[in-house]
């Protein structure tokens, strides 16, 4: 096994330039996740780390060996793509046992390492089936499986669960941790998905057109996001935002929304900058008429275990999560209170958490 090295990379299409000047090191048996929207440059990355992409400028480096200008079979990874990508008039054998084929392994070890991937995938009763008599997952597992038989430095998967439907999705990011846990092999995930980053990494690098926003752990960018982006980006539902200005600072600092309403929130800003004040759905509380933030019910969503609230908050669509039922009808008149100590306090005009 080894680590993985991102140093400045860049990468340009022509004159576009999608990736710039990223930096991420990953350590050896990290699984760490890229996360981001459509079109961040994630998939990207992850390609150029496999050579399937060349490098516009740069240096990746997979253990001590700079891979920069090494071919795709030279540098001991291993890709699990979306689509599968099996061989449709192969077994499900002969697919996990290609690789090895081709590099002429003997065939006892190929028929060991088949067996043991086979019996970590619980894929045994199926090795003799084609794809077609397979379903979603038992073809992602077969993927899995034949990226395991190679026993590659990295692991590298690109958005392998978006095929699958919401349960499936939910069984397999199970598999993919605990099929780490196990191997301890360096893995590097793609996903757009925020809840499967959040589940399965180690550490989670957050993307934003071809830059890295912030690198860090599930609950560190929950807790602690670096700017607004992130603060929006991690977490479901998605953080709130209200404009406000600071209208103390220091140990007491305090914010002043658009409303009226003041609130104490953790500040180093200066008494009169404007900053947009974040507060998460699940953070929160009912309180009394009067206080607080005075809002209007809109839709209400049960899920079961919660109920999901869409509320109108001086003309600012907003979310509340609440454990408990609560009887709203649409257009009802409520009061809102954060829990104390849990709001986030952004620069308005650049962005970053002040």
């Amino acid at each position: 096994m080894a680590g993985v090295s991102v140093r400045g990379v860049r990468k340009s299409y022509q004159n576009t330039a999608v990736i710039h000047g990223v930096d991420v090191e990953i350590a050896d048996g990290e699984f760490v996740v890229l996360v981001g929207p459509s079109g961040c440059g994630k998939s990207t990355l992850l390609r150029m780390i496999a050579g399937l992409e060349e490098i516009s400028g740069g240096e990746i480096a997979i253990g001590a060996r700079v891979v920069n200008d090494l071919p795709p079979k030279e540098r001991d990874v291993a890709m699990v793509f979306q689509n599968y990508a099996l061989y449709p008039h192969m077994t499900v054998y002969d697919n996990m046992a290609f690789s090895l084929l081709l590099k002429k392994a003997d065939k006892a070890e190929i028929d060991k390492r088949v067996q043991r991937a086979a019996e970590i995938l619980n894929l045994k009763p199926y090795l003799l089936r084609y794809p077609k008599q397979l379903s979603g997952g038992q073809r992602q597992r077969v993927a899995m499986g034949r990226a395991i038989v190679r026993d590659p430095q990295v692991f590298l998967f690109d958005e392998p669960l978006s095929n699958l439907d919401a349960k499936l999705r939910v069984a397999m990011r199970a598999e993919i941790k605990a099929l780490h846990q196990r191997l301890k092999t360096t893995t590097v995930y793609v996903t757009h998905d925020q809840i499967e980053a959040m589940t399965m990494a180690d550490r989670i690098v957050v993307m934003h057109d071809g830059v890295v926003e912030q690198i860090g752990t599930p609950l560190e960018l929950y807790d602690n996001p670096a700017n607004i982006f992130v603060a929006g980006f991690i977490g479901s539902p998605a953080m709130n935002f209200l404009d406000g200005k600071v209208v103390r600072a220091g140990a007491d600092s305090a914010v002043e929304l658009a409303g009226g309403a003041v609130l104490a929130a953790a500040t180093k800003a200066a008494a009169g900058t404007a900053v947009r004040v974040g507060m998460r759905p699940e953070h929160l509380d009912l309180a009394a008429a009067g206080q607080g933030l005075s809002a209007t019910v809109k839709v209400i969503e049960p899920t079961g275990a919660e109920t999901l609230v869409l509320v109108d908050i001086g003309g600012v669509e907003a979310t509340a999560v609440f454990t408990e039922r609560h009887n709203f009808q649409p257009g009802a008149k409520i009061a809102l209170v954060p829990k104390p100590g849990l709001l986030h306090v952004f620069d308005a005009a650049s962005g970053q958490r002040v």
